[in-house]
């Protein structure tokens, strides 16, 4: 018994014979959006849909001169975050009519450069870039190479692309006056890896709200990984501190908030009556936490956006101009209150 010849995908050669053009009518045709008289341009798309052709998508960048595929680079997608600000880009990619690619590089200088190298050869038209470590030198200068490149959270010093942060030293003020306002007069500060910009302007805000305020003063502080286990390192730590440790603090991100709360709760503290809290980023279920907790709201959605609509001012060729600062605002929860009439030594060992 005969068989059937397996059906082939139809190829550009197909449409061009049924439509009766050339190869390369149809290919700028559909490729480069060639403008054809109608009834020509009527038999090609009729030949398209006869037989079912998929243009190739390598073959129309290669004659357009790009993707229309932009990548995100973000340290990682667990940290809810980096999640929320990757639904953000997505979205806003999609109502610009381009593909993403999202990139995680685990916060490695070497998957970052390579990302970086990708731009180069022409595998995505531009980056949305994010970093989160200090960088020695390679990193500025792997972008200082790169064009169509937006960063965004995290500066990197010596760049001259355009740049997107939020109003992190405001953040920091708005949970240093909160507390503030709650009586609190000892303020400590957890936060990200020293040295980068968020973790610097967060606790210079912190400490601008306490400037001035009689009795007022940052009396401890603590700087690692965005990851729960340095969150409960700096519970163990603060734990650790004599009598008078601080009764208020300022949390830099929400995976730290996650590790701190797990070791200062099994040490018996209890928030917000024996410590009080404020957390950046706004982005879990804060709302849910028993007590819910206060915190500081960055505006993701709207980073996204902006960083979309950067990218493609810098694909159009615009100047970077100077760094765009996004505000944040304080989310009024339960997690701040009056400070111990005297500080609690619950916990026996960190």
């Amino acid at each position: 018994m005969l068989r059937k010849p397996a059906t082939r995908p139809a190829r550009v050669k197909d449409v061009a014979a049924l439509a009766e053009v050339s190869v390369t009518t149809v290919s700028r045709y559909l490729n480069a959006g060639l403008v054809l008289p109608p009834a020509t341009a009527a038999r090609i798309d009729a030949a398209v849909r006869q037989l079912a052709y998929q243009p190739n998508r390598l073959a129309r960048s290669l004659s357009l001169g790009r993707s229309d595929t932009i990548g995100l680079v973000v340290p990682e997608i667990a940290n809810p975050f980096f999640a929320h600000l990757a639904a953000a880009v997505e979205e806003a990619a999609e109502a610009e009519g381009l593909g993403l690619l999202l990139c995680a590089t685990l916060n490695r200088l070497d998957r970052e450069l390579d990302y970086l190298e990708r731009l180069r050869s022409h595998q995505v038209d531009g980056l949305i870039f994010l970093t989160n470590h200090h960088d020695d030198g390679r990193l500025a200068q792997g972008i200082s190479a790169s064009r169509n490149l937006v960063l965004i959270d995290e500066d990197v010093a010596g760049t001259s692309v355009p740049k997107l942060f939020c109003d992190n030293h405001q953040g920091g003020r708005l949970a240093g006056e909160r507390l503030l306002a709650a009586g609190h007069r000892r303020l400590g500060f957890v936060g990200g890896p020293p040295g980068l910009m968020s973790t610097d302007e967060r606790l210079e805000g912190l400490r601008a709200a306490a400037h001035g305020v009689p009795g007022a003063e940052i009396a401890w502080t603590s700087a690692g990984p965005h990851t729960p286990e340095q969150g409960r390192a700096a519970a163990a730590a603060w734990l650790a501190l004599p009598d008078d440790r601080p009764t208020g603090l300022l949390l830099g991100s929400g995976v730290l908030l996650d590790g701190f709360l797990e070791a200062v709760r099994e040490a018996g503290i209890a928030v917000p009556d024996d410590l009080s809290l404020v957390a950046f980023d706004d982005v879990g279920p804060l709302h849910l936490f028993n007590p819910p907790v206060t915190a500081i709201r960055q505006p993701v959605a709207e980073i996204g956006r902006r960083g979309v609509a950067l990218l493609r001012g810098r694909l159009r060729g615009e100047p970077a101009g100077p760094p765009l600062r996004l505000p944040v605002e304080l989310v009024e929860r339960h997690s701040v209150a009056s400070p111990p009439a005297r500080p609690t030594r619950k916990a026996t060992h960190p």
